[in-house]
């Protein structure tokens, strides 16, 4: 018996097609609109997480400027002593974290040359200890540590722009007053960090920074890379430690995975918001469901009455208008589910220029949710009229014109 009244649905929907595509069409949009915005907020959580899932085990300590907290890339000039960590400074942070690796770290903005007569440009310069490099920077995409004062590592943000390749060399100041650098190596790309942005710099030894500028026993920061406790405790300790007088303040700590956490929780509402501003049309597109059932049972009442005359159940006839909605939600849906991958395609290589998170499980998740969103829409909508026409006087509904 279902069947037959699977068929009137079907039916019904043959009849009215340019009416019955025009609430599809909404709920197509409501899906996709939902589906690309998931995949957004989805891949740039996961761009965002692969850019600095390198750096979530340091706690980054630099001179305390009033502010609270040292930037992105560490950085910093060379030549502001009041804005700098003395040897002692390190020393003790040393200590305290141990047995966790304190490194210490110079840096500054110089000019210099690639090669014979190329332009001149201005990059940062970081120094660091020899036997601390390959901590700090575990991953080349080519050559070797740097073992000399003659040599140094570059990023690979920097030597793609400048055609740099291992053996280049580079004439560090105006006109090279501070003599030529080889490189030794490329540093693999960091993207965004918290500790020392590498991408567009380049890496010197501790040795050759201070002699260069003579800036010994003053560092820009101290980077901690914690692997015998968690990062928070480190942060309290070193916090204790040094900012003993809390009216003057000595140092500002950054905990790199509580900053983490923050990002991934303020991406995660923002997908979250912007997946509810989707939302929104699949509701307007779920009126126009309930608006499209409400005329179908005007215009078969007298249908109805003649099918309840006949014996037919209240349930039966209220299935048929469930079939009805179910039959464009579920079509609907999954149309929109389709487009949701070539529109959140399309969204990511434009925004994020990369679709490599298109196919993961949580973007393929804000598919799904789209698609089970738009069907139980329409189930939800059309049970109203459903009832409504299940419930319709048989002997009124004869009688109606």
């Amino acid at each position: 018996m279902s069947t037959i009244f699977w068929e009137i649905s079907k039916r019904n929907i043959r009849i009215h097609m340019l009416r019955s595509s025009l609430a599809m069409l909404g709920i197509i949009i409501g899906v996709v609109a939902i589906g690309a915005m998931g995949i957004l907020g989805n891949s740039m959580t996961q761009e965002i997480s692969s850019s600095l899932s390198s750096v979530g085990d340091s706690v980054i300590v630099t001179p305390y400027s009033g502010g609270g907290g040292g930037g992105m890339g560490g950085g910093g000039g060379a030549s502001s002593a009041n804005l700098m960590l003395t040897d002692q400074n390190y020393q003790q942070i040393k200590r305290t974290v141990a047995p966790n690796v304190a490194i210490p770290v110079h840096s500054t903005s110089e000019h210099m040359k690639v090669g014979v007569g190329s332009d001149d440009i201005v990059a940062t310069i970081y120094g660091l200890p020899t036997n601390d490099e390959s901590d700090l920077l575990p991953n080349l995409q080519a050559g070797g540590y740097n073992n000399a004062n003659s040599g140094c590592l570059v990023g690979s943000t920097f030597a793609s722009d400048h055609n740099i390749k291992v053996g280049s060399r580079i004439s560090i100041g105006t006109d090279g007053e501070y003599g030529t650098l080889r490189v030794t190596g490329i540093i693999a790309e960091r993207g965004m960090s918290f500790d020392i942005s590498t991408d567009s710099a380049i890496v010197v030894t501790q040795d050759w920074f201070e002699n260069t500028y003579n800036d010994k026993d003053q560092y820009s920061e101290v980077v901690v890379k914690v692997t015998s406790s968690d990062t928070a405790s480190v942060k309290t300790i070193i916090e204790k430690q040094l900012n003993r007088n809390t009216r003057e303040k000595t140092v500002s700590v950054t905990d790199s995975k509580a900053t983490l956490a923050t990002i991934y929780s303020t991406f995660s509402t923002v997908t979250t918001f912007v997946t509810a501003i989707g939302g929104i049309s699949m509701l307007v597109a779920g009126v126009s469901i309930f608006n499209i059932m409400m005329m179908s049972v005007n215009e078969r009442i007298k249908e109805i009455g003649i099918m309840r005359s006949i014996g037919t159940q209240k349930k039966e006839v209220m299935s048929m208008f469930i079939y009805e909605a179910a039959i464009i939600g579920v079509v609907g849906s999954l149309i929109g589910g389709l487009l949701c991958l070539l529109a959140g395609y399309v969204i990511s290589a434009l925004m994020l220029g990369t679709t490599k998170y298109l196919f993961t499980v949580s973007s393929m998740m804000s598919v799904v949710e789209g698609v089970i969103f738009g069907i139980l829409i329409c189930i939800l909508c059309g049970m109203y009229p459903a009832w409504q026409a299940a419930n319709l006087n048989p002997i009124d509904a004869l009688r109606h014109e």
